[in-house]
């Protein structure tokens, strides 16, 4: 069972797929357009994103690229017409799974949400397996030396040797997990289970049974007695990680374990104690969510008895080469491939970047990097960072245009002002120069000084005098 996001315009489509997938025990959201899709994909993570390339407003390849940015191990599968098909062939290289071209029989598309959530599972193994190893948490094998990270690390190592509640705060993929087998690996309790668990992946009656257990019999499909996180991670440590997603009847039940160290599983009358410290980690506004009545204020000052903050990459830009490099080591190691280095361009271009994935961002940048490089050096075009994608409005209803940090000209922002406008319009040039605030005329001579080529089969019509 995953967690889906299917995005079409086309609403009865749509609804079959929905249909289709929920029937196959899949939780399933959907949005009927590019935009809404994005704003889903800011509220909450998904295994899965079915999305279609061609949308109205933000398309396929905005969603993509939100998707990868966000929430780098989400696969997203495009949904195509034979018209598209290269460029979704040209998405695959910039991160998407797989894609499938309409018509489609409902099969081939749930053969394929099989096999990204497959994948997913066994790219977590193998994550899960190099966090097993536990001289990545040592101190002096954290990667950076920037004044920044030195600051957290100083709180780590003071904190490590006691039991308190840590609160670790910070965007999405700034390294909140890596900090918080740290405090664990350098405390009392390193002899015992570190145990995490991601409370924003699943529902509210599965993130119970994962945190506390179940007695068999306790629900449909509760064949035999689950013992939970809390029961394997006493004498150790517990992560929570996306603590702000829990909903409220959970965070009661968290709250009573902090204070009476008991809980009781689903379904069982037993109670049950347990000696565990717990460290937290969340990207939301926990204090906003506190004065919104979204999250507990007693649970948020039991959580919060020490906070760190984890800089996003942006502020640590100092610690982008080593971090580089040692992702380029690794995933060379792994694929077998000798790779010499960043050329000087690829390392002004990674510094130059703004990073909204962080760490986690710049990991699979360098990943897809070595993957795709037949070079000994990684390249600008390896990496492949910064392409054009259409941005949403910004806060303030004004259009966002977003340079790319390897720079682009004013003529070609100007030429693709002047597409988009035309392919909103039909390819009416009046109807175009209207979008575009200009003359019929003055939009007749950009087409032709810009060398703007009409579809095949369109009649580029002359504008009457403005």
């Amino acid at each position: 069972m995953g967690r889906i996001l299917v995005a079409d315009d086309h609403d009865s489509l749509r609804r079959g797929i929905v249909r289709a997938l929920s029937e196959a025990h899949h939780e399933v959201d959907e949005a009927p357009n590019g935009n809404v899709a994005i704003e889903r994909l800011h509220e909450g993570q998904y295994d899965v994103v079915l999305s279609d390339l061609k949308m109205g407003g933000s398309d396929g390849l905005d969603v993509l690229r939100t998707a990868k940015s966000l929430h780098p191990t989400t696969a997203v599968i495009l949904m195509t017409a034979f018209g598209s098909v290269h460029t979704a062939v040209e998405a695959m290289k910039i991160g998407a799974f797989d894609y499938v071209q309409k018509p489609f029989e409902i099969e081939e598309m749930e053969l394929k949400v099989e096999k990204a959530i497959e994948h997913r599972r066994l790219k977590h193994e193998i994550e899960y397996l190099r966090h097993t190893q536990q001289d990545i948490y040592d101190f002096d094998r954290i990667v950076g030396a920037s004044g920044a990270l030195q600051s957290v690390l100083a709180i780590v190592k003071k904190v490590a040797k006691s039991n308190t509640t840590v609160l670790i705060r910070g965007e999405t993929g700034t390294g909140k997990e890596l900090i918080a087998g740290a405090i664990h690996h350098n405390s009392q309790r390193a002899g015992r289970n570190f145990v995490k668990v991601n409370c924003a992946a699943l529902q509210e009656n599965l993130l119970e049974s994962e945190l506390f257990g179940h007695e068999k019999g306790a629900f449909t499909g509760a064949d035999k007695q689950r013992v939970g996180r809390f029961e394997q991670a006493d004498g150790g440590t517990l992560f929570l990680d996306e603590v702000g997603d829990m909903s409220a009847n959970t965070q009661a039940k968290i709250l009573r374990v902090l204070q009476e160290h008991e809980f009781e599983r689903l379904g069982g009358t037993r109670t049950l104690r347990v000696d565990v410290r717990v460290i937290t980690a969340t990207n939301r506004n926990l204090p906003q969510m506190v004065a919104n009545g979204q999250f507990r204020e007693d649970l948020y000052y039991r959580l919060n008895v020490v906070s760190i903050d984890m800089p996003p990459l942006r502020e640590r830009k100092d610690d982008i080469p080593q971090l580089a490099n040692f992702f380029l080591r690794r995933f060379a190691g792994e694929l077998k491939k000798k790779i010499d280095g960043l050329s000087p361009d690829a390392l002004k271009l990674l510094m130059r970047y703004n990073w909204p994935g962080n760490i986690r961002e710049l990991e699979n940048a360098i990943e897809r990097a070595v993957l795709l490089t037949e070079g000994p050096h990684l390249s600008n075009a390896d990496l492949r960072l910064g392409e054009l994608s259409t941005s949403a409005p910004s806060s303030d209803g004004s259009p966002v245009v977003k340079i790319p940090p390897t720079g682009i000209a004013l003529e070609e922002i100007e030429r693709q002002a002047l597409i988009e406008a035309l392919k909103m319009s039909n390819w009416v040039q009046k109807d175009a120069a209207e979008l575009l605030a200009i003359s019929p005329r003055v939009m007749n001579y950009k087409i032709k000084t810009l060398a703007i080529e009409y579809p095949r089969g369109r009649r580029v019509v002359e504008p009457q005098p403005a």
